[in-house]
């Protein structure tokens, strides 16, 4: 059992302890209900609501989700433009996110599979930063595709 400073009051019967609640005007609240005694607090049931989400808003601000970006590249597109593009992979690593390469393959590009493969790992070579391939380089829809992390 603990009072609204916190401070500890020791085990009593619930009986008491709402007598006790009842006679500060507050509120018997169980904290931890799977103790052995359960704890419990007296407490004003508003300043614990307050109290609960504030902990909850400060946990989900401290939690990092790493998001899916998506940089799309063509299999004949000029160097600058490709270096370009592995500057923005380089910044969205840095956050902590996960980037898909979509490597984009027109007309009869898509039928010369070798080539493909070819200039994706090319691209992939381009980029500086220790990174690990999460999803292995596969054909799906427009032209190859592949996910890479930061190590």
């Amino acid at each position: 059992m603990l009072d609204e400073e916190g401070k500890n009051l020791g085990i009593m019967p619930l009986e008491a302890a709402l007598k006790l609640a009842q006679d500060k005007t507050l509120d018997l609240i169980e904290v931890v209900p799977t103790a052995k005694p359960p704890v419990a607090k007296i407490i004003s049931f508003d300043k614990f609501r307050y109290q609960r989400e504030k902990e909850l808003k400060k946990q989900k601000a401290s939690q990092k989700i790493s998001e899916l970006k998506q940089v799309q590249i063509s299999a004949r597109e000029a160097k600058n433009d490709l270096e370009t593009k592995v500057r923005k992979i380089e910044e969205f690593l840095a956050e902590g996110n996960k980037v898909e390469i979509m490597l984009t393959l027109r007309g009869r590009e898509k039928y010369n599979r070798t080539w493909a493969f070819q200039k994706l790992n090319e691209f992939l070579k381009m980029i500086p930063t220790e990174c690990k391939i999460t999803m292995e380089p596969r054909f799906g829809g427009r032209g190859l595709i592949t996910q890479i992390t930061k190590k």
